[in-house]
């Protein structure tokens, strides 16, 4: 399954282009490398996505058959290693500075 499918399905990024741009950006890594959106994961690889106001380290679990899950059937697919809140930089968080304009 391609990574940005993954995270897509499994509700870590809400839409796929969403995940699309923010492999091109480099804020995904599987196994501490920065992956493409068309990278094929499997099962154990270690997905570390760090967004806006939020990092969060997952190792896969199983593939996603279909094309959505449960919310609650989401431990099945992946276990979070590390879930840390962080404040945004300025230069991050562009959707906010929008808003004001």
């Amino acid at each position: 399954m391609r990574l940005d499918k993954y995270l897509q399905v499994t509700g870590l990024i809400k839409r796929r282009t969403l995940s699309n741009e923010a492999c091109k950006l480099g804020l995904v890594t599987v196994n501490d490398v920065i992956a493409k959106a068309t990278k094929e994961i499997s099962v154990g690889d270690i997905i570390d996505v760090k967004l806006a106001k939020r990092e969060i380290k997952i190792k896969v679990l199983q593939l996603v058959t279909g094309n959505s899950i449960k919310k609650s059937l989401r431990d099945e697919y992946f276990t979070v290693l590390e879930d840390i809140a962080r404040k945004p930089l300025d230069n991050e968080d562009f959707w906010e500075s929008a808003k004001d304009e």
